[in-house]
């Protein structure tokens, strides 16, 4: 059977590399993307050995040029696009006043404008068939705030609201979907290859769940269409707290971040891979679901829940 032609920016590794991999299994055709070409490569090879056809294109999505060749490429090889997953995104670490300038506005332009240039393409492609999905890598924290990743969180908020504008905007075509996927912690290589200007480098607060986890998320909303798939099963909690009472939050969210976001190993200040593309990196990063991390964050955050719930009924009575 011939499947849909998917292309995926970010492609090179964690939840991109894994939903490429999904879509490979399922005979779909692929346009896969990154900055890093040798890992590009990697990846490719491991969807053509399951069965897909698949071309691949060195694409930096802050390049405007760049990301209208490769939906070209697309079209010209396949005829069109059904799918377009970014994943496509970097971090820094650090406090708001530690992170220089260029490295923070380089985030921001990667995570939100980067999405904005893929989204400008794609829209592109599907307004001639009046047809397509895309699929927006967003974050649990694009709906919460934590320190140490002010550049990230900042980006991740401006991408759910091009999406949902975006949404606002293709409403005379039905057959058109933009959606978000929104894992919470991730075991992807993010963490590692993150500018770090905070002294320790960072991790995913517990719990972890895998790429190949959101990936099958991924899936599903190519498959049915809707606006968002949440990933992480304590992302409605923290919601909730955040949401629910903000001071108690924002008391208690900083202690956490440096108790499960920063690990103890220590590092000097570096930008990573956020001008370009770093060292490659296996699909998985190297952080397991560490419950016992887990239950103590959890604990907390329960307790923040609860007490959120007992003020709201003292304010009711």
């Amino acid at each position: 059977m011939v499947g849909r032609v998917v292309v995926v920016t970010g492609a090179s590794s964690g939840i991109g590399r894994a939903s490429a991999e999904r879509f490979a299994s399922r005979g779909d055709r692929l346009v896969l993307a990154a900055r890093g070409e040798d890992a590009l490569l990697a990846v490719a090879a491991r969807c053509r050995s399951a069965g897909a056809e698949v071309v691949t294109r060195v694409t930096d999505v802050t390049d405007r040029d760049a990301v209208r060749a490769l939906a070209d490429t697309a079209v010209d090889r396949f005829g069109g696009i059904d799918v377009w997953v970014d994943t496509a995104a970097v971090m820094a670490y650090g406090r708001f006043e530690d992170v220089p300038a260029p490295v923070f506005d380089r985030v921001v332009t990667t995570n939100l404008i980067g999405a904005a240039n893929v989204a400008r393409e794609a829209l592109r492609v599907f307004r001639t068939r009046q047809r397509g999905t895309l699929i927006l890598g967003s974050s649990l924290l694009s709906r919460i705030a934590v320190p140490y990743v002010g550049a990230y969180v900042s980006s991740k908020w401006g991408h759910r609201a091009l999406a949902r504008v975006l949404r606002q905007e293709t409403r005379d075509a039905p057959d058109i979907h933009v959606c978000l996927v929104s894992p919470g912690s991730v075991n992807t290589p993010i963490y590692r290859s993150a500018a770090n200007y905070a002294g320790r480098v960072g991790r995913p607060p517990p719990p972890v769940d895998a790429s190949a986890k959101v990936a099958a998320a991924v899936v599903r909303l190519a498959d049915r269409p809707r606006p968002e798939r949440s990933v992480g099963l304590a992302n409605g909690l923290i919601r909730f707290g955040f949401t629910a009472m903000p001071p108690v939050y924002d008391l208690l969210v900083g202690p956490l971040m440096r108790v499960g976001g920063l690990s103890r190993e220590e590092v000097a200040g570096h930008d990573g891979n956020v001008f370009g593309p770093g060292p490659r990196h296996d699909d998985e990063g190297e952080w397991g679901r560490h419950w016992l991390r887990a239950v103590a964050v959890g604990a907390v955050a329960a307790g923040v829940g609860a007490a959120a719930v007992v003020a709201r009924t003292r304010r009711r009575a």
